[in-house]
């Protein structure tokens, strides 16, 4: 979820609580909320209906609708005509036989994956002395950056010690083969807590590894940690405080996929999982300088995951370079039954790209008012240089993504934490604000189920008409979160990469998200790589972590 999220205002038609029967002066409160006005005589003619629906709501109220029960509403990307690519060519990532130990064991942190699995494959590290490295490197700075909810050593060593006998024995599973990682705190994985980030769930264990862990649990991958999240995936703030930007710990590292993002630019990690609602992958790659992937919605089954809005959640991975990303995508994207919305699509990544042959935009509403000197007009020269052809294009601003999508979200996650606020134990919830879930969740229980659908149905119109503008190329060059973009590519579900483009006069990383067609990752993430291996931004780290 977006850390800036503002609710909006949304109603219900009838406050429902433990009364028998719905009075004509409810019903005339309710009509000057929603902009209605009926005779007396059609209130009458509504009274006894409404009250047998009080019947409904309170027999609703009474069943275990957990979390983990679906909408069975699937929400679809795919607009007629469009294609999705089903045919999964063999994807053969490098991995160099060069690579040798560092004397300074410490760099080994901010190794990329290909160099570290390069270690791992020609036995010059065990998984399991790599493993016990990023362990402790939690155990010394997760405290710091308050980014780790619960370090998994005894998940982690036995992980490590089963890739080490497999390779030994001639089994290679590929370059996540050893390789350690951190999980986002939403994800449920057999043997350790599920917390959610907030209080109420604080001592949760689900009986479960959610999909995308055993997909990277078949690749080979070490789970070293559950990361922090924003509780209940807003903001950074959780029930261990706030998640550090380790480029500035007086900062936070944005939010929700907090944790994820700050631990894998802190060399905690080589990689992480994030999810995505509004922003939560966007958001703190952008502040703490990293790679994150935003994959199509439905990319990578949820089943495991918590639900926070169904027809907006997505997972994608959090790295250090486009080319981490790719490798990462690879081994996790894919559908299972149990996720109706999930799509089993092509993932065909070949690692480069013909920049002349490429369609490429950037958003000028959002760009050509900026300084000569930006780091967003100076990736365009670098694009430019490296020879591209970039197209300037105006994203509309006036589709009202942002209230739309807050709508959606506000009320779908209402719906899935309905028993939390019915019972009171939000009241645990560490952030109280207005702007927080538990008044969000109190608010969208006000929202009519026309507007809600209604609200639906304009996603589909954004859909439509924004179909020729981002599909109509295949890289499309944005600010992170100006504008509407980020809400109007998150109800259309497209992919994007936010990734470093230099630094601000305040020492912080700067960003830019390259929005991609709908499952066109192949080549979002090679021109992402191109960038990277042109400009070397990635390359950066925060100096306080480098021991």
């Amino acid at each position: 979820m977006r850390k800036f999220l503002l609710p909006i205002c949304i109603m219900h038609l009838i406050i429902v609580s433990a009364q028998d029967s719905v009075t004509l002066s409810q019903i005339a409160g309710a009509e000057k909320m929603f902009g209605l006005s009926f005779t007396e005589a059609k209130r009458d003619s509504m009274t006894g209906i409404l009250s047998d629906k009080l019947k409904t709501y309170n027999y609703l109220h009474a069943q275990d609708l957990s979390n983990d029960l679906p909408f069975p509403l699937w929400f679809d990307p795919i607009l007629p005509g469009m294609i999705v690519p089903r045919k999964q060519m063999p994807v053969q990532f490098n991995i160099p036989d060069q690579v040798a130990l560092p004397k300074d064991i410490s760099q080994l942190a901010f190794y990329s994956i290909p160099q570290l699995a390069s270690l791992i494959k020609y036995r010059k590290i065990s998984s399991e002395k790599l493993t016990r490295f990023f362990l402790d490197r939690l155990k010394k700075y997760a405290p710091v950056l308050h980014c780790a909810i619960e370090i998994t050593d005894d998940i982690a060593i036995r992980q490590a010690k089963n890739a080490d006998a497999e390779i030994a024995r001639g089994i290679y599973r590929g370059p996540l083969h050893g390789i350690p990682y951190g999980i986002k705190d939403l994800f449920a994985v057999e043997g350790t807590h599920t917390t959610w980030g907030t209080p109420p769930y604080r001592n949760q264990v689900i009986h479960q590894t959610s999909f995308v862990a055993m997909q990277l649990q078949q690749a080979g991958a070490v789970l070293v940690a559950k990361l922090s999240l924003g509780e209940l995936a807003m903001d950074d703030v959780w029930f261990g405080g706030l998640t550090r930007n380790p480029w500035d710990t007086a900062r936070g590292s944005g939010g929700s996929s907090a944790g994820s993002a700050s631990a894998t630019a802190a060399g905690l990690v080589p990689f992480a999982i994030g999810t995505e609602t509004y922003g939560s992958i966007v958001d703190p790659s952008m502040r703490c300088g990293v790679t994150g992937l935003r994959p199509t919605y439905g990319s990578i089954a949820r089943t495991g995951a918590m639900a926070l809005a169904w027809t907006s959640d997505k997972i994608g991975p959090i790295c250090r370079s486009a080319e981490d990303a790719a490798i990462v995508f690879y081994y996790i994207h894919g559908a299972d039954k149990t996720d109706a919305s999930s799509i089993q699509a092509a993932f065909n990544y070949t690692g480069s790209v013909n920049m002349k042959k490429l369609r490429i935009a950037y958003v000028g509403n959002y760009i050509d008012t900026l300084p000569a000197g930006s780091t967003e007009k100076q990736t365009i020269k670098v694009l430019k240089e490296m020879g591209a052809e970039l197209i300037p294009i105006t994203f509309p601003d006036n589709l009202h993504g942002d209230e739309i999508l807050s709508l959606i979200i506000g009320v779908e996650s209402a719906a899935a934490f309905d028993p939390l606020t019915r019972s009171s134990r939000d009241d645990e919830m560490v952030q109280q604000n207005k702007d927080r879930w538990p008044n969000t969740f109190r608010t969208s229980r006000f929202v009519p189920a026309v507007e809600y659908i209604n609200a639906c149905r304009m996603r589909y119109r954004i859909m439509k008409k924004m179909d020729p503008v981002i599909d109509g190329y295949d890289i499309i060059m944005a600010p992170p979160e100006t504008g509407d973009q980020l809400a109007i590519t998150n109800l259309t579900g497209n992919p994007s990469v936010t990734l470093p483009n230099g630094f601000l006069p305040n020492g912080l990383p700067a960003a830019i998200t390259f929005i991609g067609k709908h499952f066109g990752e192949a080549n979002l993430l090679a021109f992402a790589k191109a960038y990277q291996e042109r400009t070397g931004f990635h390359l950066k780290h925060p100096h306080g972590f480098a021991q």
